[in-house]
């Protein structure tokens, strides 16, 4: 039998393709930008037609109907990465939540949670019968290999991607045909805070380095100041926009890793559609599952590796927090510390910790004398290597206590220095800085604080002008009516 005749004999409906899920099943379901949305609606829709189902997932770019109180008896949560829209129900233990690192991921699911079911989102199958995961391989394609159903939406919104990506259709039990859009994570505009902390953190960037980046703000920010780097390398558990015009104008071509030369390795992509056409049907842009991108042996295998990953709070000792905020689940570990450590093993390789230095709009100090009661030390302060803020670049390895916490010091923001300060001297019962140091140290914080106020008049100037100019088009086009009316 052709695999045409393979495919068309599995192609079902959604509401029969739901029926292979039973009471008490644990279902595995494919996350971020390849969540099989059109699969999971329709089993909210239905969902009095279940009892006592897990539903198994990461980090979800929609909503959390399994959340709901309604849900309750029918369908139940078992979250891998908080995300904004169960962050609630993980809270009030509606919903549960499992951490591990992300390369283990894979592991965790097959050997401890041990689904019986996984549904994903594929592309159409290509002329050979094999359809590929697309934007997220991760731990989705391995869950196919060991779970008995396997239940796949077919979206031909879903791009083809290469590497370790593709599954013939008999491998599947069956297949559902919805064409939607795919979840996006849209670039935002960069911050000005942001834009300072891409500037250091690039400044710790050498040509040839490989990088590992993420998404969001900073990594943006990261790759808005690569433009005149050479022969970058890329291998990261998931990457944004912001990397294509880096590697569409070759800043980033991968010529010089050690490992899988010349092309780009990623777990998935987040990113929009900008993102999803370059990945599509490109060769050089390889996707694995997870437990080999980020398995810090596979990671420390490329020569001048530099991890860059954001974090919530760092305390005086470089402790850093990175998923919970006190007793709250914020996210999760996700690959921070498969990264910083396989980075750290990497030759010339460097791991940086880059956040700004305030939350809650500058009313809270991410750099803390301790770090909030309830959280969870998500990279040990003997992992960490850089820690960069606005202010700077604080290096903590091989630094003794009182080294890192002066080094912390320095790049918190300056409201909060003072505080940070005294709790050093309680702490090692002495200043941290001579009078020349604070002078110096004074000095240049005020000429940086002085920089900052003239670009923030600067920009006030020229909202002032944007709104002059609106009001006198406003004024000349009434003028114009009125003149229109009375001729």
């Amino acid at each position: 039998m052709g695999w045409k005749e393979i495919y068309n004999e599995k192609l079902t409906t959604v509401e029969e393709a739901i029926k292979l899920i039973h009471d008490g099943d644990k279902v595995v379901v494919g996350f971020g930008c390849g969540e099989p949305f059109g699969i999971e609606n329709a089993l909210v829709d239905h969902y009095e037609e279940y009892k006592d189902v897990e539903i198994v997932n990461m980090l979800t770019l929609g909503d959390s109907p399994w959340c709901e109180p309604r849900m309750k008896g029918h369908f139940k949560l078992n979250c891998l990465f908080a995300s904004q829209s169960n962050r609630a129900s993980i809270s009030d233990g509606t919903s549960e939540f499992t951490t591990s690192h992300f390369y283990e991921i894979p592991e965790i699911i097959k050997s401890y949670i041990c689904p019986r079911v996984s549904v994903v989102m594929v592309s159409p199958p290509d002329q050979h019968g094999y359809v590929s995961f697309g934007t997220t391989v991760d731990y989705t394609k391995g869950t196919t290999d060991h779970c008995e159903v396997v239940i796949a939406q077919v979206n031909k919104n879903m791009p083809r991607t290469f590497g370790n990506s593709i599954k013939h259709v008999r491998d599947f039990t069956c297949f559902v045909e919805i064409d939607t859009p795919l979840p996006e994570v849209k670039t935002v505009n960069i911050s000005d805070v942001e834009m300072e902390i891409g500037r250091y953190c690039a400044s710790l960037i050498k040509d040839g380095d490989c990088l590992q980046l993420g998404i969001g703000g900073i990594p943006n920010a990261v790759c808005v100041q690569l433009a005149d780097k050479k022969d970058l390398g890329l291998h990261s558990e998931l990457v944004g926009d912001g990397v294509v015009d880096l590697l569409e104008s070759g800043v980033i071509n991968n010529k010089l890793k050690t490992t899988n030369r010349g092309r780009t390795v990623l777990g998935a992509a987040f990113g929009s559609k900008k993102l999803n056409e370059y990945i599509n049907d490109n060769p050089a842009v390889e996707m694995h599952p997870i437990d080999y991108v980020n398995n810090p042996i596979e990671i420390a295998k490329n020569d001048n590796m530099v991890s860059i990953n954001s974090c919530i709070q760092v305390d005086l000792l470089g402790q850093v927090v990175s998923d919970t905020i006190g007793l709250s689940q914020f996210s999760a570990v996700g690959g921070q510390v498969d990264f910083v450590r396989g980075a750290t093993m990497s030759k010339g390789g460097r791991s940086i910790i880059a956040m700004p230095s305030t939350a809650k709009k500058g009313m809270v100090s991410r750099i803390v004398p301790l770090i909030t009661e309830g959280s969870a030390v998500t990279t040990p302060r003997n992992d960490v290597n850089y820690v960069v803020t606005e202010y700077g670049i604080a290096q903590l390895k091989g630094k003794t206590l009182k080294e890192r916490a002066k080094a912390l010091i320095m790049i918190a923001h300056p409201r909060f220095r003072p505080h940070l300060i005294l709790e050093y001297k309680r702490r090692f019962n002495e200043a941290p800085f001579t009078k020349e140091e604070e002078l110096k140290f004074t000095d240049a914080l005020k000429e940086k604080l002085k920089d900052d106020k003239e670009m923030v008049l600067e920009k006030i100037n020229e909202k002032k002008e944007k709104h002059q100019e609106t009001r006198d088009k406003i004024k000349e086009n009434i003028s114009e009516r009125i003149k229109s009316k009375e001729s």
